[in-house]
């Protein structure tokens, strides 16, 4: 009897179950990601040999830039359920007897970086101020006392520490800064008992000669 030869059939993977999951996933990371906000003001940070990596959570930054401005930033918290930018601002806000609207606060939380008087804060958060307007504002913080108040980056740094007391702090000061500034921040961290903050540095590949090398 002769043989019937079966034809041949190559095996088909039906893709579909997976172009769904993939959809359902991106999805959910589109939902539920956080964009990091661009820095305030561009900062050429010094080299160093230190590969410590610093926490991206439960951080208080500070930045210096080459023409003397401050600004201020601070993360919400370790996760999702914490909000401590819209306690942070409502904090700050009792020392100026300042009251902010839910939709300012709304945008302080969503926002990045801040330089400049806390009494032209309102103005920065009104969504009719343009972006031209916004970058004007944004002109540093002040770090000197006035009217008998302390600086205005004082009131951030321990209204944050009252907050979240568990933030580090991350000075990311530009490598021509003038010293005589990063003093001062230095000086009002020490008023708010902060003695221990991360330097931001670039990781620069140490090299070591036969000299440097003793028997």
């Amino acid at each position: 009897m002769p043989k019937f030869k079966l034809p041949a059939r190559s095996p088909r993977v039906d893709m579909t179950p997976m172009v769904d999951l993939f959809s359902l996933l991106l999805t959910f990371f589109m939902l539920t990601s956080t964009f990091r906000q661009a820095d305030v003001t561009e900062v050429k940070i010094p080299n160093s040999i230190s590969e410590k990596q610093a926490p991206d959570k439960n951080i208080m930054t500070i930045y210096i830039d080459t023409a003397s401005r401050v600004y201020f930033n601070i993360d919400n918290g370790p996760d999702s359920s914490t909000h401590y930018r819209a306690d942070i601002i409502n904090e700050v806000g009792k020392y100026y007897n300042m009251k902010f609207s839910d939709k300012e606060v709304t945008d302080f939380k969503k926002g990045g970086a801040i330089g400049m008087p806390i009494k032209n804060l309102p103005k920065f958060l009104d969504s009719e101020t343009s972006k031209d307007e916004k970058k004007i504002l944004q002109s540093g913080m002040p770090i000197d006392s006035a009217d008998n108040r302390p600086p205005d980056l004082w009131f951030w740094v321990n209204s944050s520490r009252k907050i979240n007391s568990k933030c580090e702090v991350e000075i990311k000061g530009d490598a021509g800064a003038d010293y005589k500034v990063v003093k001062k921040v230095l000086d009002i961290l020490q008023v708010n008992k902060i003695d221990k903050f991360n330097l931001t540095t670039t990781v620069v590949k140490e090299t070591v000669s036969s000299k440097d090398i003793k028997d």
